[in-house]
């Protein structure tokens, strides 16, 4: 991890208290999102050892969107959105899985990768790890060979790595 990225993630960070519910404390990245420089750096980073590794980038909804499809757009590969239930078209897979304050149904189109693509999964937060974690398992059913999950920052305290067990993590700035 590069520690000068790290910083500017940490620096770039807002905390939102009670969101979205009361007890949790948001780690919001839309004042990264918004420095084009810090945004830069940040897509650098991710991109930093994934150049000719993968085929595709997949994002979860809805920062890993933002965050995936520039990746993508640095890699000169495709991009893949993982969507909430019922919002992408045509056929669909879907998995269901908990989050650190309810439970949540994600879904990818079932012809989004096909057999063998090399697919790196990105998000903005790993926390608890459920969404890292279904939204991996769902990018092999569809044929995807995943080869690790990237994001902006890491809830270090939620112990979601531990969570996707041997699988690649790489966090840019983890929260202690």
């Amino acid at each position: 991890m590069d520690v000068g990225v790290s910083e500017l993630v940490a620096r770039s960070l807002r905390d939102v208290p009670d969101f979205p519910q009361p007890g949790v404390v948001f780690k919001d990245i839309t004042p990264l999102l918004g420095d084009p420089g810090a945004f830069a750096a940040v897509v650098a980073a991710l991109a930093d050892g994934r150049r000719g590794q993968v085929d595709l980038v997949a994002g979860v909804e809805a920062r890993g969107f933002v965050v995936g499809a520039a990746l993508a757009h640095a890699l000169g590969v495709g991009f893949v959105p993982v969507r909430k239930a019922g919002k992408l078209p045509g056929d669909t897979v879907a998995a269901s899985y908990d989050l650190e304050y309810g439970s949540a149904t994600i879904e990818v189109h079932a012809d989004a990768l096909g057999p063998g693509r090399r697919v790196v999964l990105v998000d903005d937060v790993l926390a608890t790890g459920g969404t890292a974690l279904a939204a991996w398992e769902l990018l092999e059913r569809v044929g995807g060979s995943v080869v690790g999950f990237d994001c902006v920052v890491e809830l270090g305290f939620l112990d979601g790595r531990r969570r996707l067990g041997e699988r690649p993590v790489r966090s840019l700035h983890v929260v202690p």
